[in-house]
């Protein structure tokens, strides 16, 4: 069996992102899961083309109108993504160009993708009852490339609610010693932190006294989540918990900033993925009785294996985020990454005949497929080493297939998004 034969059996060919017959694949595909996903990923293979943002759209309104699904969660900050969902809810009123400048992390704000699937969210809510309204979840940690946040935000949200609601007597200390504590917060944010360890703060004496006072809080919170919930709401206690949950990652991340080791850039993107994960295995458990959730990001933190990334001379590799969910969830999380034959305006030219792109690009089309049997029947093909003019391009790795369920293989973008 060819590659070939193996897209026309069990996968669907289309002319281009917008084609009707993308979504058609999409549902035979899934027609085809035995149990279906509670969590359905799709990745792309670089970040700032709008093209595999725009087909993410595509897929979530088919998904929305003909699977069941009820929320997304894209690649953006958790804290940040709480501005967002308010909004397409209507509980935000706020305009549209402060929830997109606010709303997203990295930048993503900017795309107009993004601000079309906002807009789409928010429309299609006017006409839903609450329970039948979709949801928008940022699930990435409060994290940019070269800084971390403050975690003064996430520590004060969580030390506010458990004060609002219990004795004060039962928590570690007050608001003015978190406060204290934390300190400025642009010793927090310091961009040079990242290539100079000694500016960090996360090893120091306040910053190891935060982590005990963030476990004291969280600890607080379990003990205490069946009366909390019986006295409020569960999404005022899973609001809690999520804040909780950046406060002791983020703590740790910035006590990552601070080693001097080699191992160091591959311990922060460790810890910034298992927080990805643990975002998404508690939304999925949150949506359990509404709907699959999906989720949308770099393929570098959606395969179910280990992500290794060749950066600066260094080679990096760290367990992301799906291969987390792969071992939590089992069948209940697929993922479908995304690839490109080629982009000329990242400079990616016409793959290698002997590259996984390569053999998928003789097809003649752009494709859906199943993973696996491509990779039993693809033949002797090499990782894809060709340049290409984006840094967060990564090529599909023939010995990483197996961590992916499908592959949706865009064979030519004509232009660069933004």
């Amino acid at each position: 069996m060819t590659v070939r034969s193996i897209v026309h059996d069990l996968g669907g060919m289309f002319s281009a992102p917008g084609d009707p017959s993308v979504t058609a694949a999409i549902g035979a595909f899934l027609r085809r899961l035995d149990p279906a996903p509670r969590l359905l990923g799709f990745g792309e293979p670089m970040h700032g083309e709008e093209s595999f943002v725009l087909l993410r759209n595509q897929v979530f309104r088919f998904l929305v109108e003909h699977e069941g699904y009820r929320s997304i969660a894209i690649e953006s900050s958790c804290l940040k993504g709480i501005l967002v969902d308010s909004f397409v809810r209507g509980a935000d009123h706020r305009s549209l160009d402060d929830v997109m400048q606010h709303g997203f992390s990295h930048g993503f704000g900017e795309s107009r993708a993004n601000r079309d699937l906002i807009e789409w969210m928010a429309e299609y809510n006017r006409r839903r009852e609450p329970d039948e309204q979709l949801r928008f979840f940022g699930f990435d940690a409060p994290i940019e490339m070269t800084s971390a946040d403050s975690p003064r935000q996430a520590l004060t949200f969580l030390d506010t609610y458990l004060r609002t609601h219990l004795d004060e007597q039962d928590l570690p200390c007050t608001p003015d010693r978190i406060s204290a504590l934390i300190g400025d917060d642009d010793r927090w944010s310091n961009p040079a932190v990242a290539m100079d360890p000694a500016q960090a703060v996360g090893a120091t004496h306040e910053a190891v006294e935060l982590r005990l006072v963030a476990d004291d809080l969280m600890t607080l919170l379990a003990s205490q989540a069946p009366r909390l919930v019986d006295e409020g709401t569960r999404d005022e206690v899973w609001e809690a918990e999520l804040h909780g949950r950046v406060a002791t990652r983020l703590l740790s991340y910035h006590a990552g900033m601070a080693e001097n080791s080699p191992r160091r850039i591959t311990r922060l993107l460790g810890i910034r993925d298992t927080l990805m994960a643990d975002n998404l295995s508690a939304l999925v458990q949150r949506e359990a009785d509404r709907g699959p959730t999906f989720v949308f990001a770099h393929n570098g933190h959606l395969s179910k294996g280990e992500t290794h990334w060749d950066l600066a001379g260094l080679h990096l590799h760290w367990w992301c985020a799906g291969a987390h969910l792969g071992l939590r969830l089992g069948d209940a999380y697929t993922v479908i990454g995304g690839a490109v034959g080629e982009a000329p305006g990242h400079d990616i030219g016409t793959p290698p005949p002997d590259s996984v792109e390569g053999r998928l690009f003789a097809v003649g089309e752009s494709c859906l497929v199943p993973a696996a049997p491509v990779a039993r029947r693809i033949g002797d093909v090499e990782k894809r080493a060709d340049p290409s003019g984006n840094s967060t391009y990564f090529p599909l790795d023939p010995a990483g297939l197996g961590e992916l369920d499908a592959i949706l293989f865009v064979r030519r973008l004509d232009d660069a998004g933004t």
